[in-house]
């Protein structure tokens, strides 16, 4: 084994905070989206 390689148990892992935090927006603004094309369907219907 040479010896650049670290063992699992030391291995950091790294964050996904900013991944979360990305995604949540995404999703929101997908929400927000449909929503104010769903309104706007009904409000002419």
């Amino acid at each position: 084994m040479s010896k650049d390689r670290l063992p699992s148990e030391n291995r950091e892992e790294p964050s996904l905070k900013g991944t979360f935090v990305s995604v949540l927006l995404l999703a929101g603004f997908i929400v927000v989206t449909w929503l104010a094309v769903f309104f706007l369907f009904v409000s002419r219907g």
